[in-house]
């Protein structure tokens, strides 16, 4: 009798202790790994002034573009053109959301003969792969462009490096080409001067790292350099300004470079 009490209470113990372990197991999710099963997917919470990071600084998850031009290397977007990968019109790493207000912060470093931008409330070029059309904070290597406010396959310049503006629309019957010279908006028209264009130039690092800073509200937007303001559009234009769109960085046709972008910050208004 005591031989079979004993096996039944092992028995017992030997039970519970199994549906223990099947609990634990249930409740156990497996990191995914490099290898394809699941991996670990990189927290994207808001910090406490309400931004979150956009990229990982492994993959390029959430983003869509094409791999001859961009990858991710030692945890930073590159953008690249290679003497073997000539462009033939600019291309675009495209966020995978549609942003109405927001404000970015992300750091970038070119290179010398680099042409790039931070394009934001931005559409698809119908037949164009990986073309966006609008809004676009200027970067570029010699630092001549860096921080004004250009609108790509649009209205081209709406504020140079230095300066407050306001958008007005031109008078129907005429084509977006029309209202275009010497590169620059007719429609632009000069509030104020933020500080000399070449002296704000200065104030950003050639072939270094540096910090894009765009707040875009409304129909006012601003983009900051190292937490300077560089440029200030109040688009007044109705029948062309964009109030939502995607986002994306540019590599521009022309001589090889290279553009990185790390650290890229997002909290939506």
């Amino acid at each position: 009798m005591k031989g079979i009490l004993g096996k039944y209470l092992l028995l017992e113990l030997v039970a519970l202790i199994m549906g223990l372990g099947y609990f634990g197991l249930k409740n156990f999710h497996a990191p995914e790994s490099s290898s394809g099963t699941q991996t670990a997917k990189p927290s994207f919470e808001p910090n406490q002034d309400g931004f979150k990071s956009i990229f990982d600084g492994k993959t390029l998850e959430g983003w869509e573009g094409d791999p001859t031009y961009w990858s991710v290397k030692d945890g930073v977007i590159v953008g690249e053109i290679t003497p073997e990968t000539k462009l033939e019109a600019n291309t675009f790493l495209i966020y995978q959301e549609v942003l109405r207000d927001f404000e970015l912060k992300a750091e970038f470093r070119i290179s010398e003969n680099g042409n790039s931008g931070i394009q934001y409330r931005s559409e698809r070029v119908e037949g164009v792969p990986f073309a966006l059309r609008g809004y676009q904070a200027d970067i570029d290597g010699k630092n001549t462009y860096t921080g004004q406010n250009y609108e790509e396959r649009k209205r081209t310049t709406l504020a140079y490096r230095g300066q407050k503006t306001r958008i007005n629309s031109q008078p129907d019957g005429m084509s977006i080409d029309d209202y275009e010279e010497r590169n620059a908006w007719k429609g632009l028209n000069l509030e104020s001067e933020l500080g000399d264009r070449d002296e704000l130039g200065t104030k950003i690092k050639k072939q270094d790292w540096n910090e894009m800073h765009l707040i875009i509200k409304g129909n006012v937007l601003k983009h900051y350099v190292n937490g300077i303001l560089m440029s200030e559009v109040h688009d007044e234009d109705a029948k062309n300004r964009m109030m939502s769109g995607l986002l994306g960085m540019q590599v521009h046709v022309g001589p090889p470079m290279k553009v990185e972008y790390r650290n890229l910050m997002l909290k939506k208004m």
